[in-house]
């Protein structure tokens, strides 16, 4: 970056805190402190996660006057999320002229970044944006507007203490602390009620035959290799297209059904009326729609395709069901609904199954935590048990109790992510959602934090005595 650019964005910096400080309002504070059992102060709020979620979240709060928060991500600095570990496209896939973290604040968006630090003449020539420069955005976007951010953290688990939550933690040198906070909000990604999913045929294979799409791969190891990709959607082919760049003999892609899915339902939904209110509907329209579009899965766009298609090394081979594979001595043996197929590896294109015992920051109350199949039972057309498995949440993105009773501080404690999908539409992870959604979750916690304290709200309102003015006679 050359001085000009850099003083541009050092001048864009201080532009977005100027425009901050002009739509601050309300800036009167209204959450008091509290202190934890340690007696040490407790947060507010406590954010789990410091990728683009969590950082718009965070945003969010602070805009609200929520300030005692804390961000906390496992991650190194510069690596939260997927763009810079297993994403592997080249660009995102929505447009550029897409919001998101900026929340409507026009000096704090992409676009204002870009032109900023590569110039207006390349934005406007600019088709997708690359994804290592959306990674830098945000970090930008995180430093810009202050949030408190730790990285180096895991949260291992989350319990009552009193009216607060007790959060333990690990930090990358080993050592373990505890948090204190009214509330927590759970920014923990495409994984973060469950797993990264794989089939029992392919979980039982040795690391060195197979791989999940979101796992660090050493795809240089795959060069002159004969490599199957199980899955049709983006990320399987972003993967496929790796294996082909670093010189895979040759890549299947194998695809459970007779065409692969090109529509994007997640391109028709972009407008303001779904985003705002699909989480206003009954069950049954909540459940109709959302049913439909997971059902369809996310289509890849036509770059995506073309990134494969150009090596003579690609094949998609349809209507493939995989029925089984054999580990042997000269590489993997793949049975399915088309014949038999060999391969030295296989990468798993096959997305995420909600199972909240495989979170450690949710096993306190993992066997609680009410579903979708607990709440709703859908005509027997509609019937999914994957989708069943998301997690019924509540108005404010809380956790609901699968038997009331058992755990009711749960209630304080909100998810936000790809697993939100089922109760609000497209949420979390979802750039295309965030100007909508967010404020949506950030109200959900502010609601809470004003109900519990509704008590000392209405004695100050009878005690206060400030006068306007002054009679003269």
């Amino acid at each position: 970056m050359d001085a000009a650019f850099h003083d541009c964005l050092g001048a864009l910096v201080q532009r977005v805190r100027d425009d901050l400080e002009r739509i601050a309002h309300p800036r009167m504070p209204w959450l008091e402190p509290r202190t934890g059992p340690d007696g040490k102060p407790a947060l507010d709020v406590l954010v789990v996660g410091a990728g683009q979620s969590g950082i718009a979240a965070a945003f969010g709060l602070k805009r609200a006057r929520v300030d005692n928060i804390l961000q906390l991500d496992r991650a190194e600095p510069g690596l939260e999320g997927p763009w810079k570990t297993y994403a592997r496209m080249p660009t995102l896939r929505s447009p550029k002229n897409f919001t998101g973290p900026d929340l409507d604040v026009p000096s704090l968006t992409y676009q204002s970044w870009h032109e900023a630090r590569f110039g207006r003449e390349h934005w406007e020539k600019l088709n997708l944006i690359r994804r290592e420069h959306w990674a830098e955005y945000l970090h930008w976007v995180r430093e810009t507007v202050e949030l408190p951010v730790k990285n180096g953290v895991t949260v291992t688990n989350i319990t009552p203490a009193g009216d607060l939550l007790a959060i333990d933690t690990t930090e990358r040198d080993g050592r373990n602390s505890r948090h204190h906070a009214r509330k927590v909000l759970l920014a923990t990604g495409q994984d973060g009620a469950g797993l990264w999913w794989m089939p029992d045929i392919l979980r039982r294979l040795p690391a060195s035959r197979c791989a999940h799409a979101a796992d660090a791969i050493d795809f240089e190891r795959l060069r002159g290799k004969r490599v199957a990709v199980l899955g049709a959607g983006a990320s399987a082919f972003d993967n496929a297209a790796t294996a082909l760049e670093h010189g895979a003999k040759c890549v299947r892609l194998f695809c459970r059904r007779l065409e692969p899915q090109v529509v994007q339902p997640y391109r028709w939904l972009t407008f303001r009326g779904f985003l705002n209110h699909i989480s206003d509907l009954d069950d049954a329209w909540r459940w109709r729609f959302m049913s439909h579009i997971l059902g369809l899965r996310e289509g890849f766009p036509q770059e995506t395709y073309d990134r494969c298609a150009r090596h003579d090394a690609f094949e998609i081979v349809t209507g493939a069901e995989w029925r089984g594979v054999s580990d042997v001595p000269e590489g993997l043996e793949i049975a399915t609904a088309q014949g038999r197929f060999d391969a030295d590896f296989i990468i798993a294109g096959t997305g995420v199954e909600m199972d909240f015992s495989h979170r450690a920051e949710l096993r306190a109350f993992a066997g609680n935590i009410a579903t979708w199949a607990d709440r709703y039972v859908p005509p027997d057309a509609e019937r999914d048990e994957r989708l069943g498995r998301f997690p019924y949440l509540a108005r404010d993105f809380s956790f609901e109790e699968k038997v009331p009773g058992n755990t009711p501080w749960i209630k304080n404690v909100h998810l936000f992510s790809i697993a939100s999908t089922m109760s609000f539409g497209p949420s979390g992870s979802s750039i295309n959602a965030m100007t909508t959604i967010v404020p949506k979750v950030v109200a959900g916690i502010t609601r809470g934090l004003f109900e519990a304290d509704i008590e000392r709200h209405w004695a100050s309102l009878q005690a206060y005595d400030v006068p306007q003015a002054v009679l003269r006679r």
